[in-house]
């Protein structure tokens, strides 16, 4: 089968399209057959070797999420999946292949009106979106900021404090058309990336949900309120500086807090159940889905520079 891996860390030239051994399902797991595989900001930053002391090495095939019908299931599994269109997760790597391996405890039906593009669209991004602002303890009438919105993360979580009764969502973005498609899914404010501007946007928000991190996160905390709540759940920009509790510190009695978030703190059962919903949401059209854009398996690299250009709003899909 046609797979791609990390030929060597660096740039997206890096990737490679290689031939792998068809895979068998072992005992537990079920065998899909893709249609559309998800491409994170994870998967550019375990490619460009920023993550390699966390085991990450050349060889690895990048992707967490595919979607596509099972056409194998294991021993102790039930054959009831066969055929079945399902999204699944495939973990921190395994994704970006013809036919993936998943353990049958990470696969999910999908609803008849989801596409497999919309289902990794959405799947492991609107999981991380709805605790993470669970996280922040985020309440109905608080302000919330998005720092880097445009991705398939910032986008859900727009949407769903939106739904959830925020008294202002501000984003951060790099584009005017990125803004107004940002105010559509229910921004109220959007601002640049260093977050200036907006008008009238709040002076202080409750909560601000990160998904940038890198050296210009410790200037965010001077955009948080009283009682603010910043939660990192991405480094897209690299990881902050080291000192950059300092921040924090010197604001000492405006009481902020700053956390991390990573879904795999979340129980299975929980991330089942909203990540369901969230699904049958989306199929009747009351949460949406941006895929930016669907490209072969065999264009990974050309995925990645689009990536790494800042040219993704939303999401792109590979489609072997």
């Amino acid at each position: 089968m046609k797979a791609v891996t990390i030929r060597r860390f660096g740039g997206p030239e890096g990737l490679a399209v290689v031939d792998l051994p068809a895979p068998v399902p072992a005992g537990g797991q079920v065998l899909i057959t893709t249609d559309a595989i998800g491409v994170g900001g994870v998967d550019t930053l375990i490619r460009s070797g920023a993550l390699a002391g966390y085991g990450f090495r050349e060889g690895h095939v990048p992707g967490s999420e595919v979607a596509g019908a099972v056409s194998a299931v294991g021993e102790g599994v039930d054959t009831a999946w066969l055929g079945r269109r399902v999204w699944a997760f495939t973990g921190t790597g395994g994704g970006y292949v013809e036919q993936a391996v998943v353990p049958v405890e990470e696969v999910l039906a999908l609803p008849a009106d989801l596409s497999a593009a919309d289902a990794v669209t959405l799947g492991s991004s609107g999981v991380v979106a709805h605790f993470a602002l669970g996280h922040a303890r985020f309440r109905p009438g608080e302000s919330v900021l998005v720092r880097g919105a445009a991705g398939s993360i910032g986008i859900a979580a727009v949407q769903l404090a939106a739904r959830g009764g925020a008294a202002a969502v501000a984003v951060t973005t790099s584009s005017a058309w990125r803004g107004e498609r940002l105010r559509g899914l229910g921004a109220t404010h959007v601002l640049d990336r260093s977050g200036e501007g907006g008008g009238d946007s709040p002076a202080g928000y409750d909560v601000i949900i990160d998904i940038v991190a890198g050296a210009d996160l410790p200037s965010f905390f001077g955009r948080l309120g009283p009682n603010g709540r910043l939660v990192a759940v991405g480094m897209v920009a690299g990881p902050p500086p080291a000192d950059f509790g300092m921040s924090m510190v010197a604001a000492f009695r405006r009481s902020l807090s700053f956390a991390t978030f990573s879904a795999d703190t979340v129980p299975a059962a929980d991330r089942r159940a909203v990540r369901t919903g969230q699904f049958a949401d989306a199929g009747r059209g009351e949460l949406e889905t941006v895929v930016h854009e669907s490209l072969p398996l065999a264009e990974a690299v050309l995925a990645h520079r689009k990536m790494a250009a800042g040219e993704v709003f939303g999401r792109i899909v590979l489609t072997p």
